[in-house]
């Protein structure tokens, strides 16, 4: 049986996935921290703090192909009492050379029990590399 904090975070992860879908700004920041760290795959690929996290949104929804395809797979969760990380398989549909193609990337999420919350304080997306 999962404890509390794997279902809360798995909630959370949930309500992200969703927001990114709606291009819901205000509901993407929810469950960020104000300090967050984020490492991405597009430029820029480091944002600090949650203006520069959201400006990073503005970029990626003009690649995007709608309806916005935006999920997560292979989620693991390890937690203690105040930190825990995630990790997971994404897919996102963009536009490249005019066609629709799905990207696969991983996901790994640092949270902090801030105030008896779940935050995200870190998120990093990445691709394999290509030799």
């Amino acid at each position: 049986m999962a404890s509390v904090a794997d279902t809360e975070i798995r909630e959370l992860i949930c309500k992200w996935e969703q927001a990114v879908r709606d291009e819901d700004l205000a509901g993407i920041q929810e469950h960020h921290a104000k300090d967050l760290l984020m490492f991405d795959v597009p430029p820029p690929f480091l944002s600090r703090g949650l203006d520069a996290y959201i400006e990073t949104w503005k970029i990626f929804y003009p690649s995007q192909a709608k309806p916005i395809t935006f999920y997560f797979e292979q989620i693991e969760v390890t937690e203690g009492d105040e930190i825990a990380f995630a990790t997971a398989i994404g897919t996102c549909g963009y536009i490249e050379h005019g066609e629709r193609t799905d990207l696969k990337f991983r996901l790994t999420m640092g949270f902090q029990k801030r105030e008896g919350q779940w935050l995200i304080v870190h998120e990093h997306h990445s691709i394999p590399a290509e030799c």
